[in-house]
C-alpha cells in the first residue's frame, strides 16, 4: 500500500540529497517495522542496523552497504515533523482508507476512541491519566466498522479530550471524507467521551448520525419509564429464576448543557448480583432500542 512513502511525503527533508544516507521512508518503514515486532522504543535500533530479515524487508541485501538508520537518526525524525505536516498525515490516512473503496459506499459507520498509550518517563504532554492509573499519552483512533480497517489516528495529550477537542478533531475527519465521498450517510459510534454537546450539535448541524455512551446520573436513574422497565425486567428474572435477564427501554432526556431534548436507550441488566443499567445517546429515529444499544 506504499503507507511509509505516502507518510514520508509530507514531511519536508532539509537534507544536502547528496549526503543522504538513509531515505526518510526507508527510516519510517524500519521504524514501524520495529514496533510491529514489539520493539517499542527506538534505542533497539542499533541493534538491529545490521538485521538480514529488517534488512531485507528494506530492499538491502544482507551484509551489503550502508545499514539501517542508526537511534540518533531515528529519534531526530520522530520529532522532526511540525504541526502542520502532522495534519498532512493525518489526511494522507484517510485518503488511502478511501481509496480502499472501488467505489464511495452508501453508508458508513466510524468507532472513534482513545486507548492508553503508556509512557516510561515524563515525555511532553504526557499526563496521569486516574482512569488507566498510569501516565500516558491518549490518542484518537478511528475505525470503519464494516471493514475493520483504521480510518485515522492521532497522537495527543495523556487527558480525556474535551466537548470542544472532540468537535473538532470529527470536523477535520468529515471534512476529509467528504473530499472523497460527498454523498456517503455517515454514523459515527464512541463511548461517553465523545458523547458531549458539542459534538452532538456538529453531528446534527451536518446530517451525520451518532451513537454515543451516556453515564449515568440521578436524572436518568429516577426517569419514570427506566424506572418501570427496571422493575419488570427483575420481577421476571426473579420469576423465571434466571441467573441474568436483560431489557431494554427507551426514553427522551436533555442534560442541562444540551440544547434540546435527545432519544436515550437503555440496557438493563437485572442478575443475582444486582441490577446493572447502562445507556446510549443517538440521533437515529429507527430502529428499536435494543438495536441501537447494541449498535454501539
Amino acid at each position: 500500500m506504499g503507507i511509509c512513502r505516502r507518510l514520508a511525503e509530507c514531511i519536508a527533508d532539509p537534507r544536502y540529497p547528496s549526503r543522504v544516507v538513509h531515505r526518510l521512508e526507508d527510516i519510517f518503514l524500519a521504524r514501524v517495522l520495529a514496533i510491529a515486532c514489539g520493539h517499542e522504543d527506538a534505542d533497539v535500533l542499533d541493534g538491529l542496523r545490521d538485521d538480514p530479515g529488517f534488512r531485507l524487508a528494506l530492499g538491502k541485501l544482507p551484509g551489503a552497504g550502508a545499514g539501517l538508520a542508526s537511534q540518533p537518526t531515528m529519534s531526530r525524525w520522530e520529532n522532526a515533523p511540525t504541526t502542520r505536516e502532522l495534519a498532512k498525515m493525518l489526511a494522507a490516512m484517510i485518503d488511502m482508507y478511501c481509496a480502499s473503496y472501488p467505489a464511495p459506499p452508501a453508508a458508513v459507520t466510524r468507532d472513534i476512541d482513545d486507548t492508553c498509550d503508556v509512557v516510561h518517563g515524563y515525555q511532553q504532554f504526557s499526563f496521569w491519566n486516574g482512569h488507566h492509573g498510569e501516565r500516558c499519552f491518549l490518542p484518537i483512533h478511528v475505525y470503519d466498522t464494516a471493514t475493520g480497517r483504521p480510518v485515522a489516528m492521532l497522537l495527543r495529550t495523556g487527558k480525556t479530550p474535551s466537548g470542544k477537542e472532540a468537535a473538532g478533531h470529527i470536523r477535520r475527519l468529515v471534512r476529509h471524507l467528504r473530499r472523497h465521498w460527498p454523498d456517503t450517510h455517515i454514523t459515527i459510534r464512541g463511548d461517553g467521551h465523545y458523547g458531549r454537546a458539542e459534538v452532538m450539535v456538529f453531528c446534527e448541524a451536518h446530517g451525520i448520525d451518532y451513537v454515543f455512551g451516556l453515564p449515568t446520573n440521578a436524572a436518568l436513574r429516577a426517569d419514570p419509564v427506566i424506572v418501570t422497565a427496571a422493575d419488570a425486567c427483575a420481577v421476571r428474572r426473579a420469576e423465571g429464576q434466571h441467573p441474568v435477564l436483560r431489557s431494554y427501554a427507551e426514553t427522551r432526556y436533555g442534560a442541562k448543557s444540551w440544547n434540546c431534548q435527545r432519544r436515550v436507550a437503555a440496557r438493563i441488566e437485572a442478575s443475582t448480583l444486582g441490577m446493572n443499567i447502562r445507556y446510549v445517546v443517538t440521533s437515529l429515529s429507527e430502529g428499536s432500542a435494543e438495536h441501537i444499544y447494541d449498535t454501539l
